[in-house]
C-alpha cells in the first residue's frame, strides 16, 4: 500500500488570500481519481451523516433503524451502508481512513477449488460472486470459496513502481476547483492571466503535507466548494470564484 502523506507545492495569492493552484504528483493525482470510485453510502459514512448537506444523511439513517425483518432474504442492510470499493480503487495513496479503500470480496464454487473436493476440469463450474451465501447455478451448493482478485499489472510496471490512474513521468496543476492537467509554463501563464495576477511579488509558494485529515476536508470541501484547496489550507471558504 502506498504511503499516507503525500507532498504538494501550493501557489498562493496572498492579497487574494486563495490557492491558484497546487502541483503534484502522480500520488496525489491517482487519490483524487480514487474518490470517483467511493460508493455513496460510504462518503455518506466518512463524512458523518448529521453533518452532510441534504437529505441523504436521513435515508442513511433509516436503512440502519429499519429491522431486518424487512429485507428480502437475500439482502442485508451492510451492503448499503458499508459497500465495498472496486479492487482497483485499492493501489492508491492510502489518504483515507482504511475502511473507505477496502476492497469487494468475490466467491466461486468450492468445487472450484476447495481441497476436499477433487474434480476434473470438466466439471468446474464457472461463476463468481460477491456474496459467500449465493448458491452455484451448477450444483446448488453455496459459492463459498474465496478468490483472489488480481489487477493488470505487467513485470515492468511491478519493477518500476507503477499502477494508478496517471503516468509519474510528469508533474501535475490541481486547480482550486480540482480539475487536473499537466503542468507547463503556458498553462502557469495563462492561469496567471485568468486571475488577473499584476504583482507577482503577491505570489507565494509553499510546500505543504498532505494526508488522512487533508483527505477527509478535501472529500467534504468537493461536495460544498468550487475553492477545495484554499478551504483546506488556508481556511477561506469565502473566495470569488472568477
Amino acid at each position: 500500500m502506498a504511503t499516507s502523506k503525500v507532498s504538494l507545492k501550493l501557489l498562493i495569492d496572498t492579497k487574494a488570500s486563495r490557492v491558484l493552484y497546487a502541483e503534484a504528483g502522480k500520488d496525489f493525482v491517482d487519490f483524487l481519481f480514487s474518490l470517483l470510485h467511493l460508493p455513496v453510502g460510504t462518503v455518506i459514512r466518512l463524512l458523518i451523516k448529521d453533518s452532510m448537506v441534504g437529505s441523504l444523511g436521513d435515508l442513511y439513517e433509516s436503512i440502519e433503524n429499519l429491522s431486518e425483518t424487512y429485507w428480502q432474504p437475500n439482502q442485508n442492510k451492510e451492503s448499503l451502508l458499508k459497500p465495498k470499493t472496486p479492487p482497483c480503487a485499492s493501489v492508491v495513496p492510502m489518504l483515507l481512513p482504511s475502511e473507505a479503500s477496502t476492497a469487494k470480496r468475490f466467491y466461486t464454487c468450492p468445487k472450484n477449488g476447495g481441497s476436499q473436493y477433487h474434480y476434473s476440469y470438466s466439471e468446474y463450474h464457472p461463476y463468481f460472486c460477491d456474496d459467500s451465501s449465493t448458491l452455484c447455478p451448477s450444483c446448488n451448493r453455496s459459492m463459498s470459496e474465496e478468490v483472489t482478485y488480481v489487477a493488470r499489472t505487467t513485470a515492468n510496471e511491478v519493477s518500476e513502481g507503477k499502477g494508478g490512474f496517471v503516468q509519474g513521468v510528469v508533474t501535475y496543476m490541481v486547480m482550486d476547483d480540482l480539475v487536473v492537467k499537466p503542468t507547463s509554463i503556458i498553462s502557469s501563464i495563462t492561469l496567471l492571466n485568468k486571475f488577473n495576477i499584476k504583482d507577482l511579488n503577491a505570489l507565494e509558494e509553499k510546500v505543504v503535507d498532505f494526508g488522512m485529515d487533508e483527505g477527509l476536508k478535501l472529500l467534504k470541501a468537493s461536495l460544498q466548494t468550487k475553492t477545495v484547496l484554499t478551504s483546506i489550507f488556508l481556511g477561506n471558504t469565502g473566495v470569488k470564484v472568477e
